[in-house]
C-alpha cells in the first residue's frame, strides 16, 4: 500500500503502542481517585500535559485534555456563544458550523483563524488577525466570566475587545510553533495527526482570558472539562509528542518531506494534461507535506477510487468531509471555480513516505486521469 493521506491521520506510532499497552496494564486506575493507582495514572497525564507545553511554548496548566480537535473548537466557540465570531472561509467544519449556529453581536469579538490549512496546505497569516484584536473596543464580560475560578485560583482580568483562537491541527510537529510569540489566546490540537490515537485531543487556554467548559458535571481538568481521564489515550498522546521532541520532526518535514512533496508536483504538472496545483510551493506559504492538484475532465472521487484499487491511499480534501458531493469549501473559496473543486485531490505525505511513493503515483495517476478524461463530456 502506498498511503498519502497523513493529513487526514497517521497511523499509530510503534512508541505509541507499547507505550498504550503498558498503561492498560499499570495506569489502569481512575486518574481522579485519591489512592495511589489514581495517582500513578495522574502521574502520566501531567506528564503529557507537560510535553505539549513545552513544544508549544505554553505552560502546562495552560492545557486541556479533550476528545479531539472538533471538540477544542467547539468548546471555544461556545464561550464566545452569542458574541460577534469571524473566521475564515477556509476553516475546518467544526469551527464554521458551529460559528454560525452559535455567533452572535455581542462584544467582545473572537477571531478564529487556523496557522495552517487541512486541505490545500496553506499557511494563514494569523499575525495580522492578532493585530486586529488591538483595535476592537472594551466590552464587559457577563459576571460568570468576572468570578474567581478553580483555575490557579484566577480572577479573570485579561478583558479586551477581542480574543484570538487558532486551530493548530495540522501545524503540530510540522513547523515550530510557538503560542505565545503567535499571539494566541486559544489553540487547538489533535493526537492522531503526529501518530498518536484516534479519540485524543487538547486545548490551549492561555491565563486569564474568558473560559467556560463544554462538558460540565465533574472535577476534570480543574473543573474545565469533565468526564473520566482517558489515560491510556493521554499517554499515548505523550508517547508521540516525545517522538516529535526527540526527532525534532518539524525539521525532518521541512528538508526530507517537502521534496518529496515539490517533486510530485512537478511531475503531475509535466506529465499530467490539464493538470494544475492549488498548493503554494513557496517556501514557509504552505506546510511541507501537503500537495493539493486538481486535473481538468476528471472528477476527484473517480481518481480516488480508482487509486485506491491499486493500492494508493489520497483524499479528495477533508476526510472529515467524507461522504459529501459538494466541492471543497476551501477550494471554491480560494478559486471560485467548482470545476476545479471537484477535480481535487489531497496528496499528503508523512515522515515514513519515500520517493517511492512518488514513482507508485506517477506509475498509476496519468493512465487513471486519461482514461477519466477520455469519458468526460467536459472538454479539454
Amino acid at each position: 500500500m502506498t498511503y498519502l493521506d497523513y493529513a487526514a491521520t497517521v497511523p499509530m506510532l510503534p512508541e505509541v503502542i507499547e507505550a498504550m499497552r503498558k498503561a492498560e496494564t499499570e495506569f489502569f486506575a481512575n486518574a481522579s481517585a485519591l489512592h495511589t493507582p489514581g495517582h500513578l495514572a495522574m502521574n502520566q497525564i501531567e506528564h503529557t500535559r507537560e510535553l505539549l507545553a513545552k513544544l508549544i511554548g505554553a505552560d502546562p496548566e495552560e492545557i486541556i485534555f479533550t476528545s479531539g480537535a472538533s471538540e477544542s473548537n467547539n468548546t471555544v466557540i461556545r464561550t464566545f456563544e452569542g458574541h460577534e465570531i469571524e473566521t475564515s472561509p477556509l476553516e475546518h467544519h467544526s469551527i464554521i458550523e458551529a460559528a454560525r449556529i452559535f455567533g452572535g453581536k455581542k462584544k467582545p469579538k473572537l477571531y478564529s483563524y487556523m496557522l495552517t490549512n487541512n486541505e490545500i496546505g496553506e499557511i494563514l497569516d494569523v499575525e495580522s488577525v492578532v493585530k486586529k484584536t488591538k483595535t476592537d473596543e472594551f466590552a464587559d464580560w457577563p459576571a460568570m466570566f468576572n468570578q474567581k475560578t478553580e483555575w490557579g485560583k484566577l480572577i479573570v482580568t485579561d478583558q479586551r475587545g477581542a480574543y484570538v483562537h487558532s486551530d493548530l491541527t495540522q501545524a503540530l510537529g510540522k513547523i515550530p510553533l510557538d503560542v505565545k510569540k503567535l499571539g494566541l489566546d486559544y489553540a487547538t490540537f489533535s493526537a492522531h495527526k503526529i501518530g498518536g490515537p484516534i479519540g485524543v485531543g487538547a486545548l490551549y487556554v492561555k491565563k486569564g482570558v474568558p473560559f467556560s467548559p463544554l462538558i460540565i458535571g465533574g472535577n476534570q481538568e480543574n473543573k474545565r472539562r469533565g468526564g473520566t481521564y482517558n489515560t491510556v489515550g493521554i499517554v499515548g498522546f505523550g508517547a508521540a509528542l516525545e517522538k516529535v521532541i526527540k526527532d525534532k520532526s518539524w525539521e525532518k518535514y521541512d528538508k526530507e518531506v517537502r521534496v518529496l512533496r515539490d517533486t510530485l508536483a512537478k511531475r503531475i504538472l509535466k506529465e499530467i494534461p490539464g493538470s494544475s496545483i492549488n498548493t503554494d510551493l513557496t517556501p514557509g506559504k504552505s506546510l511541507p507535506n501537503i500537495l493539493n492538484a486538481s486535473f481538468k475532465a476528471a472528477e476527484g472521487e473517480s481518481i480516488q477510487l480508482y487509486l485506491d484499487a491499486e493500492g494508493i491511499i489520497v483524499s479528495t480534501g477533508s476526510a472529515c468531509a467524507a461522504g459529501d458531493i459538494k466541492p471543497s469549501h476551501v477550494l471554491m473559496a480560494k478559486t471560485g471555480d467548482a470545476e476545479v473543486a471537484h477535480s481535487s485531490i489531497r496528496f499528503s505525505f508523512g515522515l515514513d513516505s519515500t520517493m517511492k511513493d512518488v514513482e507508485r503515483v506517477m506509475e498509476v495517476l496519468p493512465g487513471v486521469i486519461k482514461r477519466l478524461q477520455s469519458i468526460s463530456t467536459i472538454s479539454m
